[in-house]
């Protein structure tokens, strides 16, 4: 089996996966949406210190698996290098006290395996990423050939919601919130612009829509009632931004199988607007399932096992946190 521990922003997870069946054997993960709420987004050096107490408690739970334990592997990149740290941390101890090799896995690559807890890969296919941190189009023929074809050149899509949500008070994460608000709300009473719609430009970007809607809240001032439809309209047209640019792709490379993953990929309306666009492909839609499309060490595990196969190692001195990398 492999131990598996993720720590790249706010969820302290660990998991065992067995690696000839690919069966999740334990899975557990706390949050701290709680403590970061009140702050309206994640404050990275409480983070760091709410996982140095989380996982080793859920570490005395993984105790009676040691035994059958073939490796160690940990989030290495990317995210927050202070809870970075934390995991790759205690993975090392652990890696020195079991004598056990240890693999590093990219954050991001765990998102696209996430579709593939407990079962066998299905490539290729082309990835929409959509999280807090991240909004890029891949194409991923295989775990060691994925090509970014499009990205953000600012806010992502759900650092996007968890700001709007700041704006109206509405606390942390801000995906669910806005969304259980849209629900109400007229999507078509505020007419947003949508980012790069003139531009020939495969990209994302939210910095200006984020700001059309912050202008929007200030002018309902106390009128909650406003909210609901601001709310919605802003879904909208966040939404209607992806899918307008996988349009514009999709006329030179046409979907066979897309998957949509990520925290933000939990979004109701997005997987509902862009099953939508798929019809005319007769594409195949993938998605996590709803519990693993947040960060979890699960997906770690799950890359780990295919990293574990080819041997894929790395000394335990030159394993390093890289905040900052990209696919």
């Amino acid at each position: 089996m492999i131990l598996s521990i993720e720590s790249s922003c706010d969820d302290s997870a660990i998991a065992i996966t067995e690696i000839e069946t690919k069966k999740l054997v334990f899975h557990k993960k706390i949050s701290q949406e709680v403590e970061h709420s009140i702050y309206g987004g994640v404050v990275p050096e409480l983070a760091a210190r709410l996982h140095a107490e989380a996982l080793p408690k859920i570490l005395e739970q993984v105790k009676p698996y040691y035994k059958d334990l073939k490796a160690v592997a940990v989030t290495s990149s990317p995210g927050l290098a202070v809870t970075l740290v934390e995991g790759v941390t205690m993975a090392k101890a652990i890696a020195i006290a079991l004598n056990l090799p240890i693999i590093g896995v990219n954050h991001l690559i765990g998102h696209i395996y996430s579709l593939f807890i407990e079962k066998e890969t299905v490539f290729p296919l082309t990835v929409l990423l959509v999280s807090g941190g991240h909004t890029q189009v891949m194409e991923v023929k295989s775990l060691h050939e994925i090509t970014t074809v499009a990205k953000s050149m600012d806010d992502s899509f759900g650092e996007s919601f968890d700001k709007v949500a700041k704006m109206m008070g509405l606390g942390y994460p801000g995906g669910p919130l806005i969304q259980k608000l849209a629900q109400d709300g007229d999507r078509l009473k505020y007419n947003f612009t949508v980012p790069l719609h003139q531009s020939p430009q495969i990209a994302f970007s939210y910095s200006g829509l984020k700001n059309a809607v912050r202008l929007a809240v200030e002018e309902a001032g106390d009128n909650k009632e406003l909210y609901r439809d601001i709310a919605a309209s802003f879904e909208h047209i966040a939404t209607k931004h992806i899918t307008m640019k996988l349009k514009k792709y999709f006329k030179s490379h046409p979907p066979k199988r897309l998957a949509i993953v990520g925290g933000a990929s939990a979004n109701l309306y997005l997987r509902g607007q862009i099953q939508e666009i798929l019809k005319p492909y007769g594409a195949e839609l993938l998605l996590s399932e709803l519990q693993y499309c947040s960060d979890n060490a699960a997906m770690i595990g799950r890359v780990a096992v295919e990293l574990f196969q080819e041997r894929s190692f790395i000394k335990i001195a030159d394993l390093d946190i890289l905040p900052k990398s990209s696919l």
